[in-house]
């Protein structure tokens, strides 16, 4: 996965738990354009379990997942239509 991928917007829900954390991903995905790339900041556990797999359910791509070492995870996922 190219480590240069510029996203459109960021968004943060290390401080909501679940399910909290994917309706606030997925309004956050739902602000951008088919094709754009959101970042998402969010607490190690159920969150970086879940967020990525129920926004692949959803139809969009998963392009980067990757741990911060602070306890918390960075999604990198690309809205589709």
């Amino acid at each position: 996965m190219p480590d240069d991928i510029i996203a459109d917007a960021t968004v943060d829900i290390t401080d909501v738990v679940c399910p909290v954390t994917f309706v606030k991903a997925k309004v956050a995905l739902e602000e951008l354009d088919d094709g754009q790339v959101l970042s998402i900041r969010m607490n190690d556990g159920e969150p970086a379990r879940n967020v990525p797999r129920s926004l692949k359910d959803e139809g969009h791509r998963i392009m980067r997942l990757s741990d911060n070492g602070d306890g918390t995870y960075s999604l990198t996922v690309r809205k589709l239509g």
